[in-house]
Order: structure tokens, then sequence, then C-alpha cells
């Protein structure tokens, strides 16, 4: 596979520094330009393995295994073995392993990209502990492995003399590894864009390499979809309440629900920072190494305790609380009236507190169950007069990406995605509850200190 050279700084227009010509005809991003088409094919394989092989262990888990046993769904305890196991197995990894695992959930997705050698810890970590019902999504996992395989396409003396390839061609890779788990490629090109801040040749130095592996990953996720018939796990609603145009009842629920939804999300990732800080540990006796990895496997067991106390709240499956949310929301979304509103706060309940202690102690990614707390938050909203069932479900959706991932336009077509053909209606109203949510998680954040957690931020970056 060719390797982008080393390039030269290109020739510098007064003080404004280099053109976008410039920029786009320089041996070296040319040369980049097809590395990331060539790196995307083999990382979309790779990354369509993994989840498909995350998804198999995950039906194996919480449905063949319950009905091998006699149950006609997972009973309301199954959750706290299974988390105890996923602590168990987690543990050496987080303790032991180069790149422990990928970072803790409640600092975000954002960071430099992961090294080669980092990615085994990274999967394992992922497959020992999403499938067993962990409250996380795969989309921090799936962006590291990309970023590190990518590198591989670079070697190490090289990325050591031209330090700037490498946050370029690991975004790449990261976009090609998410190019469908978002629904469309285009959700994490333009994550990319919002999270990277940058204007003018610096941001197509980055977003074209983006844009071409996400091309390049849809379309090899697409057909090995078909061909193995294998789902590609992406965040879905095949089926969406209809909606209307928005009307002043819409607006004046929405904006408070926001609200709502911020308060909640910030929350969660409060209690995750003071879950890294307990689970880290701090000075004491003993070994550092010894108490990460016993709490670790307590903060599994409490994850599970969570999940295993909605089942008892409701008399419903712990399904519905644990993993990623992804197959609660798609049901959520297709059939709200099948949800009684104490179901639905459970939900919320439970599940952000599963989430919370997840993001400080276990592996993987933030978005997905953040998603479904502020949808079910929405739905339970619902029969507030002049709101309504879609209504609600669109502002939860946007107002919850927004609060979490501090990328409002990112979370706008997000929730465009999930929305299909009734986004066109709801677009208003997306774009409203999104800023204030947006808005409200800052100014709480604001109160608290500056946080790390959040964005999707690629490392800065300068043209190769």
């Amino acid at each position: 596979m060719p390797e982008p050279e080393p390039p030269d700084a290109p020739p510098r227009q007064g003080d404004g520094g280099p053109t976008l010509r410039e920029v786009l005809l320089h041996r070296g991003y040319l040369g980049l330009l097809l590395v990331a088409v060539l790196v995307g094919i083999p990382i979309s394989l790779v990354a369509f393995g993994f989840v498909g092989l995350e998804h198999e262990l995950q039906h194996w888990i919480w449905e063949s295994l319950p009905d091998t046993a006699g149950f006609d769904r997972a009973p309301w305890w199954w959750p706290l073995p299974a988390l105890a196991l996923a602590g168990l197995l987690l543990a050496p990894v987080v303790t032991r392993l180069p790149g422990r695992g990928g970072h803790v959930p409640v600092d975000g997705l954002g960071g430099a990209p992961s090294l080669p050698r980092d990615v085994p810890g990274v999967v394992l970590a992922a497959l020992v502990g999403l499938p067993l019902g962990a409250v996380l999504g795969p989309e921090a996992p799936l962006m590291a492995l990309g970023g590190g395989l990518a590198l591989l396409a670079v070697r190490a003396p090289t990325r050591a003399r031209n330090p700037r390839v490498v946050p370029v061609l690991g975004t790449a890779g990261a976009s090609a590894a998410i190019s469908t788990i978002f629904g469309s490629p285009l959700v994490a090109a333009v994550m990319m864009i919002e999270a990277a801040g940058l204007g003018g040749p610096q941001l197509v130095a980055l977003i074209l390499p983006c844009l071409l592996a996400s091309g390049v990953g849809a379309l090899v996720f697409t057909g090995f979809g078909h061909w193995t018939g294998l789902a590609v796990g992406a965040l879905s609603l095949p089926h969406v309440p209809a909606t209307g145009t928005p009307d002043p009842g819409d607006f004046l629920w929405g904006v408070p629900l926001a609200v709502a939804v911020a308060v909640v999300c910030v929350t969660g990732q409060a209690l995750g920072r003071r879950v890294k800080a307990f689970t880290t540990g701090g000075p004491g006796v003993g070994s550092t190494t010894r108490r990460t990895a016993l709490r670790t496997v307590g903060c599994a067991v409490a994850v599970g305790g969570c999940i295993a106390a909605y089942a008892l709240l409701t008399g419903r499956s712990p399904e519905e609380a644990a993993l990623s949310g992804q197959a609660t929301l798609g049901a959520l979304a297709a059939d709200p009236a099948a949800w009684p509103i104490g179901a639905l706060l459970a939900l919320v309940l439970c599940k952000t507190l599963g989430w919370g202690i997840a993001l400080g102690s276990l592996r993987g990614g933030p978005i997905f169950p953040a998603i479904l707390i502020g949808a079910a938050l929405g739905v339970a909203c619902a029969p507030l007069p002049g709101l309504g069932t879609a209504s609600a479900l669109a502002a939860g959706l946007a107002a919850s990406g927004a609060a979490l991932t501090r990328l409002p336009v990112t979370s706008t077509v997000l929730a465009t995605m999930l929305l299909g053909g009734q986004a066109a209606n709801a677009m208003p109203l997306l774009i409203v509850t999104a800023v204030t949510a947006f808005l409200t998680a800052e100014l709480l954040r604001g109160r608290t200190g500056p946080t790390r957690e959040a964005s999707a931020a690629p490392a800065p970056v300068e043209h190769p």
C-alpha cells in the first residue's frame, strides 16, 4: 500500500497561509487521499466483522441462552451474573493490556487516534462488555479500531517524521469504521466537520479523506450486509409516528423538554466522572492496578443492579434497559402506546444510572444510550396537552444528542436521519430543541468547571 510522502510545506501567499488550490494539489496530500481510499476497504471489512460478531453474541446472551434455559425472556436477575462476568473479563484488559481497552467513555469520543498496538485491547474490551449488557454503544470502539488500523498504513518512522498525517489519517480511518453505524455515512462526515472546528483549507484537508473513507466504508458495509444477511447494527428507526407541521404547543413543551433532557444527560455524565475517579482510585494502601480491577468489577455489578431494578419495577424484560439501546429505541418509536408512562420513567431513571456508572468504569461509546434516554423521556411527556408523540420523540432525539456530544448540528442531522420521511415537518422543532439542549448543557457544565468529556473532536490538524 502506498504511503503519503512527508511533504514539505507548500508555498504560502503572504501571511494568509496556503490556498485551497495549494492544499489540494500538493503531492503529499494527493497521496494521503489515495491511502484514505485504500485503507477504507480493509477497515470496513474488519469493522463489519466486529459489529456482526458483537450482535451475534448479544443475541445469544440475551435471547438464545434464556430460551435454552427454559425462560420466555431473560428473567429480572439475568443482568447480575452477566455484568459480573463482564467486569471479571474486562478488569485485566483495562489494567494490563496496552491502551487499557480504550479511553474511559465519560471522556467522550475525541482525542488522538488510537495506536495500532492498542487495537487488540479495544476490541477485546468491547466484545467482553457490550454483548453482556454494558449500557454503552459500539461507536467509540469502532472509531478507535478504524483509527488504529489506518495508522498501520504508515510506518512508525514516517509517522514520527510527519506527525500531521496521524490525525488526518486516523480520523479518516475512524470515519470508515463508523460509516453506517449512525444510519448514514453523512452523519459521520458532519460530525468530523463540526467537531474539528476548522475552516478554509484546513477543513478541506481533514474532511476529504473522511468523506472518501466513509463512502468506501458504507459501500463495503452495504455489500457485505446483503451478501451475508447480517445486520450492521446501525442506529435506525424503521417505523416512526407520523408528524405534522409543528404548532405553538410543540414549542411550548419542546423547549422545557429539551432542558429536562439536557439536565438528565449532564447528570449522567457527572456521575460518570465521579465513578471514573473512584474506579481509577487515589493514593492509598494496595496496588493501583488491583484496586482498579476490583472496582471495575464492582461497577459492572452495579450496572447490572440498575438493569435488574428496571425489570423488577416494571415487570418488563431487563434487555430493554441493557445494552446500547438500539433495539429498544426502534421498538419505542414503532409502538409508543405500548409503553406506560411509569415504564418510560423507570427506563429513564434506571438506564441513566446504569449509563452513568458505565461511563466511568466500562468501555464503549456514550452516544447510543443517551439517544434512547432522550427519546424515552420525550415519549413520556407526549400526553402533555398540545405536544403529541411524534413531536415529543423528535425533541428527545435532537436534545439528547446535542446535550451529550456538544455538537448541535451533528445531532440535528442524526435526528433527521432517524426520522426519515417525517423529518421535513419536524425540522424547525429539531433545530430549536437541539440548540436549547446544547445551551442548557453548557451552562450546567460551566457551574462545575471545565470538563473533558463530549465531542468526537479529532486532534487539531494542519494541512498535510
